[in-house]
């Protein structure tokens, strides 16, 4: 089995007498980076697996600094920025997402969520509960499965998740509401994919 493995903060380029507006970024960055980038690869390995992982958490940081010095500060906190830029980056790993959700589905094993799942969490989703839960994830849209996995497994309030997809709490709410809804006709042997296709949100 892989283990999972973080790097050390990237270093700053080196710079003789770097402007204090540079430090500040610097020290920033740094910061972001050992606060939020292990939870981020935990996030991106539960959705895609060991193999991207690292390529998209060192994409999503590249792209905040490019443009962290500029980040309006009212907005809060920078974590729902970071996981709506990785969101985004998944989004273009959508039919991997998918095949291992549907391999989950059939076998029932998760080499994905296993590192990451504690002995509770392994017994509440064992065995069929838990291969009809990843049919159901696989059955949604990707807007309703961003939306409810940035809350379920980022751990992202309704108001950060909206600020992370930049959208209205309301319609964070609304989609949460339809990605549950489709999850326990799962649960009960229904067909999620069904009831999601007409969702508007």
């Amino acid at each position: 089995m892989r283990h999972e493995s973080w790097p050390d903060a990237p270093p700053w380029p080196p710079t003789a007498e770097p402007a204090e507006s540079t430090r500040q970024v610097a020290d920033r960055f740094a910061e972001l980076f050992t606060q939020h980038g292990p939870g981020l690869k935990r996030y991106v390995v539960r959705r895609l697996g060991l193999e991207p992982a690292d390529d998209i958490v060192a994409e999503t940081f590249a792209q905040a600094l490019q443009h962290l010095e500029s980040y309006d500060v009212t907005r809060g906190d920078e974590r729902s920025w970071l996981y709506g830029i990785a969101t985004n980056l998944i989004g273009q790993h959508r039919r991997r997402e998918i095949a291992l959700y549907r391999a989950l589905s059939r076998t029932g094993a998760d080499s994905v969520t296993e590192p990451f799942t504690d002995e509770v969490e392994r017994r509440v989703t064992a065995g069929a509960a838990r291969r009809r839960l990843a049919g159901a994830l696989a059955g949604l849209s990707r807007k309703h499965r961003d939306t409810l996995l940035l809350v379920m497994w980022a751990d992202l309030t309704y108001e950060e998740a909206a600020q992370a997809l930049g959208v209205p709490v309301g319609t964070v709410r609304s989609r949460i509401n339809r990605a549950r809804f489709a999850l326990r006709r799962s649960l009960a042997g229904l067909d999620p994919a069904a009831e999601d296709e007409g969702a508007g949100k």
